[in-house]
């Protein structure tokens, strides 16, 4: 364990969570209750975290605990939360592993004293809880839950790492394998999926649920109850056999699935889990001690790190964003085109700026078929329970059609998504001018078109701004700002304060071809069809990256994106990039024949080139190895990266990996783009030095 001035020394600049003990009289108990509450002296918006400091006073708080010989302890925490884990921000600067190893040490060290207490001990989660603080939770002998707790998960494989106090051994021995491996590792690589109150409970994860109001007197008194005898909290049974074989099977599976073996910390986890079916937590402990200071001292964790902080402190303060002061309000919304994009982006409006929204197309049928969509839309979500019907009701208000552009008169921003076309969208902004006032923002959701020029021959381009979403639009968190030559700094902050509104992650653009995304997917897919082209066989290409744990391989995303998308981008780049950015013809063969897909799926899941595909395709005679097009797609993404930065699309390497990991689905364990591609060295060969500085996404030397 540390004392205090190496816990210092550790972590200087840490964010200290005091531990506080006092005793509390409960009615029916003879003896006192030692409840501990920790508290950084920060509001909400700062979780407490656990670093050295935070542990030794959490440590010292059990040892005046234990002196007052209490009937139980309680660990409860501030306001809204409990504790969301370790202090990640330390772990950044840590350079030895001797050091990761004390760490992961200290934390068991502590948290195990609630669990071999001689007392019975309760955790009172009283609100945000995650990581560490699920840890220090399952490490007591009874849990109680807020009903209104907001964030409850245990995120670290999201992260590249693993539970590593407590939590791989103890939660399959607590609710049983198969829901352990559901929350360590199914909701935390599926974008780092929360659990709610209910079904933190429904699983076994805490005892009882407590409405909020009055939280910590009811959890007192249900304490009481349990050190009485008049609560009996039944244990599950905990299969250790078949069923603990189907659950490792079933992590490995998802493990495979969402990072084809390339992180760590999920392989680790793999390991610790099965470890767990033993049920010793001396042995457990020291495994996940070991494991947890190995990966600590990776790279890939790093680069996890600073994925974190990309998207937790980056994607919330924009770099180049405009003086929010300068925002205009927006009280009503139009969009132009109703399909399915337009109809998604009407309903994240309604339901995000509680305004009114208004579609329009070329003919009543379409519009009506748009608003139908948003209505139905709606009423699924009141479906499941997340609307009720007045509210419902007041949403489907909201969202109306028309076929006449006057109806956006009175919208203050107006966004367009019709066909990527230059003239039909230049045709439709001048019939909007016509109709809205001088200061209402032209918005396009446009994914590889020039704004600059969509807006010259506008009375005012300087109201004109991209507002690229990403598909689909409720899910994914990204949104390209897209800043042409003229847009003016007051629709520049508007568009960003719509953004937030949205609650969208967004990053300023400077317009160029495709902005960021889609540029360095193009040409990444660009170079792995130029692969197929010369020869290589679809499977050697489409296989050839699979190690980078990508969301799905190259001609799979083909598929999704749409092979007349991709194409007309990739024409776009073409005039944009000519040497960079050839356009296959076999590509344009496969879309004139109407394909969709390179792969056919039968019902047993086995994957084979569609015949049709194959037989239209005209190889080349000079194929690749799959090291070879990995290396080729590998370094364009590189050489792109370079170029982009040079050419000032964003301000940062930091920008493109936000946008890679937010837009793309990129891995938090890569670092996006960047600190892989330095990583690999791929980015010193190509560009002549790395992206990043030294210990900025790795291990300090």
């Amino acid at each position: 364990m540390f004392t205090k001035d190496e816990a210092a020394a550790a972590f200087p600049d840490e964010v200290v969570t005091r531990a506080v003990t006092r005793l509390v009289r409960v009615p029916g108990v003879a003896k006192p209750v030692a409840l501990i509450t920790l508290d950084n002296g920060h509001d909400h918006t700062r979780p407490s975290t656990f670093g050295p400091q935070s542990l030794v006073s959490l440590n010292e708080a059990l040892d005046v605990a234990f002196a007052a010989e209490p009937s139980a302890i309680a660990v409860t925490g501030k306001p809204f939360i409990f504790a969301v884990g370790a202090d990640l921000s330390g772990v950044e600067q840590v350079a030895q592993r001797e050091l990761a190893h004390r760490i992961a040490e200290a934390g068991h060290t502590v948290f195990k004293r609630f669990t071999d207490s001689p007392v019975p001990t309760f955790a009172f989660v009283n609100g945000a809880v995650m990581g560490g603080g699920v840890e220090l939770a399952l490490s007591c002998h009874y849990r109680t839950l807020s009903d209104n707790t907001a964030a409850i998960a245990l995120p670290e494989v999201f992260l590249g790492l693993f539970p590593g106090w407590g939590g791989t051994q103890l939660l399959p021995n607590l609710i049983g394998p198969d829901a352990a491996v559901t929350v360590i590792f199914e909701n935390a690589l599926s974008q780092n999926r929360m659990l709610k109150p209910k079904q933190a409970f429904d699983l076994g994860m805490v005892d009882a649920l407590l409405g909020s109001a009055d939280f910590i007197e009811e959890s007192l008194r249900w304490a009481a109850d349990v050190l009485a005898g008049a609560v009996t909290v039944e244990r599950r049974e905990i299969d250790r056999g078949a069923g603990w074989d189907a659950a490792v099977a079933r992590a490995r599976q998802i493990v495979q699935d969402k990072t084809k073996g390339a992180s760590p910390g999920a392989l680790r986890a793999l390991e610790l889990l099965e470890l767990a079916r033993e049920n010793d937590l001396d042995r457990g402990y020291a495994a996940e001690t070991e494991a947890l200071a190995d990966v600590l001292m990776t790279d890939e964790l790093r680069a996890g790190l600073y994925s974190f902080n990309l998207v937790q402190k980056r994607a919330k303060r924009p770099a180049g964003a405009p003086d929010k002061g300068l925002a205009r309000p927006v009280t009503k919304v139009g969009i132009v085109g109703a399909g399915l994009m337009a109809s998604q982006m009407a309903l994240l409006f309604a339901r995000q700026l509680k305004v009114p929204v208004v579609l329009t197309d070329i003919d009543q049928a379409r519009v009506d078929k748009g608003v139908s969509y948003v209505h139905a839309e709606i009423d699924k979500l009141a479906a499941k329970g997340r609307l009720s019907a007045d509210g419902a009701n007041r949403l489907k208000a909201l969202v109306s059609g028309s076929l006449d552009k006057a109806a956006f008169a009175d919208a203050d921003f107006v966004i367009e998504a019709v066909f990527e076309e230059m003239k039909v969208k230049q045709q439709v902004f001048a019939e909007v001018e016509a109709h809205v006032s001088e200061t209402c923002v032209l918005a396009t959701n446009t994914s590889s078109l020039s704004i600059t020029e969509m807006a010259s021959g506008l009375k005012h381009p300087e109201r004109v701004v991209g507002f690229h979403f990403f598909n689909p639009v409720a899910v994914m968190p990204l949104l390209e700002i897209v800043r042409a030559e003229r847009t003016d700094d007051a629709t520049l902050a508007t568009a960003f304060s719509v953004g937030k509104s949205l609650k969208k992650s967004c990053v300023l653009v400077k317009d160029a071809p495709a902005f960021v995304v889609n540029r360095l997917l193009t040409r990444f897919m660009g170079e792995i069809i130029r692969a197929v082209d010369e020869g290589t066989p679809f499977e050697v290409a489409d296989k050839a990256t699979e190690d980078l744990g990508l969301p799905m391989s190259p001609l799979v995303l083909l598929q999704l994106v749409g092979p007349a998308v991709a194409l007309h981008v990739a024409e776009t780049m073409h005039r944009a990039f000519p040497d960079r950015f050839p356009v296959s013809d076999n590509m344009k063969r496969f879309v004139e024949a109407g394909k969709t897909a390179v792969w056919t799926w039968d019902a047993a899941g086995n994957q084979t080139v569609d015949p049709e595909v194959a037989a239209l395709w005209q190889f080349g005679d000079t194929p690749l190895s799959s090291d070879e097009v990995r290396q080729r797609a590998l370094e364009g993404v590189a050489e792109e990266i370079r170029i982009m930065l040079d050419e000032g699309v964003v301000a940062e390497a930091q920008d493109i990996d936000l946008c890679m990991i937010l837009g793309a689905g990129w891995p938090f364990w890569m670092g996006g783009a960047t600190p892989f591609l330095d990583r690999e060295g791929i980015a010193e060969k190509v560009n002549g030095k790395p992206f990043l500085a030294p210990g900025v996404a790795s291990v300090p030397a």
